[in-house]
């Protein structure tokens, strides 16, 4: 593991999530301790989007970027169960300072109380609402982007499959950073890192129990099911070399590239689930800006 992360592995709490409500409350205090972002170059705006029910987005729009913009619909990680726009302030806020793209945050409904597909429609609802008040928002109709960290990443892949399903708004990318896309959890990463930092095989179990509820998997709610990856956005994918998850975003992106879609893939050496949330690290910063570097290009 990358010394700089791993002097931090003894701060991280147990990973564990059969408490989902207890751990909503912790969640929240780490996401507190934080550095607070320089939001000095951004106008923030919480708005509701009418659906069945509302979503509630934040939207950070860059003062310096020239309109209409480029956009990103970003969803949060948090195993479906934990997050919110409070929780996900510091990583959109500096994703719309360092890429210039108007980033739309989404506080998405939360497992178990509401499983799939409540998540997904409510992101789905984001998607259109962007796409139809595009010119009242700022953003170019042709450039909207999705994409999100953990379950926020296997959100957004959902997204993409059902825009393209449905005939639904045109995405031009997704970034799906650590994305939580297989239920099945038969890689040999899944399978193996039982004691890894704040993300485990026994958390990522617990994870997909309370998103699915009595619902059987589908491409939507675990996009690695899909039979067919042809037709969606470029894609940008991020592992972590010691993340449970690692192997089914590997095995995503080679699929992806095999039904002929445009992928970046960065599996990054000695980093795990989450620890780009450590901002000294030389990788973490990394990381960060590697995702500016990559929206800009895409949203360019």
């Amino acid at each position: 593991m990358d010394p700089e992360l791993e002097a931090f592995v003894p701060l991280f709490p147990r990973a564990d999530l059969t408490d989902p409500i207890t751990q909503r409350d912790n969640f929240a205090q780490l996401a507190a301790s934080v550095p607070s972002p320089d939001t000095t170059g951004l106008d923030i705006e919480d708005r509701t989007v009418p659906a069945d029910p509302e979503v509630a987005v934040r939207i950070y729009r860059p003062r310096e970027s020239p309109e209409p913009r480029g956009a990103l619909i970003w969803l949060h990680g948090g195993g479906w169960v934990m997050g919110n726009l409070e929780t996900e302030h510091p990583w959109a806020a500096r994703i719309a300072t360092g890429s210039g793209a108007v980033v739309i945050s989404v506080n998405y409904r939360l497992a178990p109380e509401n499983p799939f597909p409540a998540a997904l429609d409510d992101a789905y609802a984001v998607l259109n609402w962007t796409a139809e008040y595009a010119a009242e928002l700022g953003i170019d109709p042709d450039r909207i982007a999705v994409g999100g960290h953990s379950a926020g990443g296997g959100l957004a892949a959902g997204v993409a499959l059902r825009a393209r399903d449905e005939q639904g708004p045109a995405i031009c990318f997704q970034l799906l950073n650590q994305p939580g896309l297989d239920d099945r959890q038969q890689t040999w990463s899944v399978r193996n890192f039982t004691d890894t930092p704040w993300m485990n095989s026994d958390k990522v179990a617990a994870a997909w129990r309370h998103y699915l509820g009595p619902a059987t998997a589908t491409q939507y709610a675990a996009p690695a099911r899909a039979t067919d990856l042809s037709g969606l956005p470029p894609a940008y994918i991020a592992a972590a070399e010691f993340c449970p998850n690692r192997d089914e975003n590997i095995a995503y992106a080679q699929r992806l590239l095999e039904a002929g879609v445009s992928v970046e893939l960065h599996q990054w050496a000695g980093t795990f689930h989450g620890s780009q949330a450590i901002l000294t690290a030389e990788v973490s910063q990394r990381q960060h800006a590697e995702i500016y570097a990559v929206l800009r290009r895409a949203l360019a």
